[in-house]
């Protein structure tokens, strides 16, 4: 397995020259600004993260916060950080847990004048961590869904998109729906609400006579993409941030469809908490704050994401439905 410093460092050749989203593109006025050491396409990858948007304490929306958080000073947030940029991912140090999602992160805990303390853990773990007060809430790409609206509570930031991802070299042009993956063979992170859509996908496969979607799993990116470039596997279905600052930076893989959160259903990204616990509420009005004032859009900004951004936070707004 590669480190995550080697992966980073090999997107480094080819430089990104537009947005990191599929239907996005960067403003072909601005010039391109001088990378930092560490940045990998021009974006920086650096644990230094100097360029980092940063917030200052609101004292009426920190008095909001749950009185046991407040007196400990902290805000415990849990997040994957072993994914692929933009998300949540590795720094070149191979420690520091760096991009979209502890940014936000971070921004919030600045308005709540708390301290912030990132944790790394798996996926299936952070769930667990929020549920048993180990940790104050996830920001790690997560989806709404009604099924996890029963044991949390949400504070939108972000549209949920998805996304096809194949080898450049790939005959396969076009992913628009269940029959484009029929036969194929493909990977999806576990657990995911990617894998809902993908395992709905096959069983309409299946109900019209074709050949369902073999699935593989992997826990690193770096292992999914060399399964993409082996040959292992024919696309990979993940966030649409993830796969297209892949397709972009490395230059060795393209995007072939974006689909809704919910498959046909747009969703929304969110923080979240465990539910009742009274810190939702000061979540939402934090990233509010942080929407009017401009730290929100610039933070977007600086990780290509400006096309993914909503006009306020919702707290638990509809999510995707249950499965069957």
């Amino acid at each position: 397995m590669i480190s995550r410093r080697t992966w980073l460092l090999s997107l480094a050749a080819t430089p990104l020259a537009v947005s990191a989203c599929a239907t996005g593109t960067a403003d072909p006025a601005a010039a391109p600004a001088a990378a930092p050491s560490g940045a990998a396409g021009g974006v920086d990858t650096s644990p230094a993260q100097t360029g980092r948007v940063t917030a200052q304490a609101v004292p009426e929306i920190a008095a909001t916060v749950p009185q046991a958080v407040r007196d400990r000073g902290t805000l415990v947030i849990g997040t994957t950080g072993n994914g692929a940029p933009p998300l949540s991912f590795k720094a070149d140090d191979d420690k520091t847990v760096i991009g979209i999602e502890p940014d936000i992160a971070l921004l919030v805990a600045g308005v709540l004048g708390l301290e912030p303390d990132v944790r790394a853990t798996s996926w299936e773990n952070l769930f667990l961590s929020v549920d048993s007060g180990q940790f104050d809430v996830g920001f790690s790409n997560i989806t709404v869904t009604e099924e996890r609206k029963e044991k949390y509570d949400f504070a939108s930031y972000r549209v949920d998109t998805l996304a096809w991802e194949v080898a450049k070299d790939s005959e396969i042009s076009t992913i628009a729906g269940p029959a484009g993956v029929a036969g194929l063979t493909v990977s999806v992170g576990s657990g995911t609400n990617q894998e809902k859509v993908l395992l709905d996908w096959n069983r309409q496969n299946e109900a019209a006579g074709r050949e369902p979607a073999a699935i593989q799993y992997y826990q690193q990116a770096s292992d999914t993409y060399l399964a993409l470039k082996s040959g292992r596997i024919q696309a990979n279905f993940g966030p649409n941030p993830t796969a297209a600052y892949h397709a972009l930076v490395a230059g060795d893989t393209k995007i072939v469809g974006t689909v809704p959160g919910g498959g046909t259903i747009q969703a929304d990204i969110a923080a979240m908490t465990k539910k009742d616990d009274g810190l939702v509420q000061a979540l939402a009005a934090a990233l509010d704050h942080l929407i009017a004032g401009g730290q929100y859009a610039a933070t977007l900004k600086r990780w290509n994401l400006a096309n993914e951004a909503v006009p306020q936070s919702q707290v638990n707004p509809p999510g995707l439905p249950k499965t069957a």
